[in-house]
């Protein structure tokens, strides 16, 4: 099964190398470079990668995605972004390796399952899953799909994010499945981030999801009361609570659903 690695990257010089190092066992690598200002192509182009430039101006995650796969010519397309580096060279042959099952439309890697606990083992993300879960799946930033399903339906371009899991649960709920297994996770995070690019993350994340998920409203009352009541994973509610990165989030979340239902 042939397999290719599609990156989305933008000013990324300083990471992409590594990440083309890290995937080079893949039988073909595209990068979908929306605007570059620095040496991220030129450093793409001479490992062998094969790059396509778009405007800036008209880069979204499904739009980028959606370039890239028309491109590709693999039987499976890994997405990933130009930071999310995987943990070691075998990395691309294990997530092609799921496709073997026809009933895989995408995997990926997480270390931590939808309830937030550590994931012990592999998980097959189900219809009965999906509807108990539905924000939690599969991530275009690190992820594999069958590319016979993209050309069935693409992502969707106007999701500011989240064209991911709104993708997945399209084919989860016609009968396919998404493995979620940490064999498959990289190394890919945004604890660099400030406050303003966390809270613009969370904005554009829940913007999405409340764009195609049924979710409940979401009053200031609601935001109000995750913010007093929910120890998000820390130590104490109190910790929780003083936590500016958390607070951002709530934000976020709070102005993207409210947004995203205006639509």
């Amino acid at each position: 099964m042939k397999s290719t690695v599609l990156i989305r990257a933008k000013d990324e010089a300083a990471a992409i190398g590594r990440t083309l190092d890290l995937v080079a066992a893949a039988d073909e690598v595209v990068v979908v470079d929306s605007g570059s200002r620095d040496d991220t192509g030129a450093i793409a182009r001479r490992a062998g990668a094969r790059v396509i430039d778009i405007p800036a101006g008209s880069f979204t995650y499904g739009r980028a995605l959606n370039v890239g796969c028309a491109a590709a010519t693999g039987d499976v397309v890994i997405a990933l972004s130009a930071h999310a580096f995987p943990p070691d060279a075998g990395w691309v042959e294990r997530v092609t390796a799921e496709f073997a099952d026809d009933r895989v439309a995408c995997a990926c890697g997480y270390d931590s399952g939808p309830d937030g606990a550590p994931l012990r083992g592999r998980v097959e993300q189900d219809q009965a899953l999906l509807r108990r879960w539905p924000l939690w799946g599969h991530t275009n930033a690190s992820g594999g799909f069958r590319r016979s399903l993209w050309l069935e339906r693409r992502f969707r371009e106007d999701l500011p994010g989240t064209e991911d899991k709104e993708w997945a649960a399209h084919w989860i709920e016609r009968g396919f499945v998404c493995v979620v297994d940490p064999a498959l996770a990289v190394e890919h995070g945004h604890d660099d981030e400030d406050l303003r690019e966390t809270y613009a993350r969370a904005e554009r994340e829940w913007r999405g999801f409340a764009m195609y998920a049924d979710l409940p409203p979401y009053p200031a009352s609601s935001l109000v009361r995750e913010w007093w009541g929910d120890r998000d994973g820390r130590a104490s509610a109190a910790r929780a609570r003083l936590n500016p990165r958390r607070a951002v989030q709530l934000a976020g979340k709070y102005a993207g659903r409210r947004r995203g239902l205006a639509r």
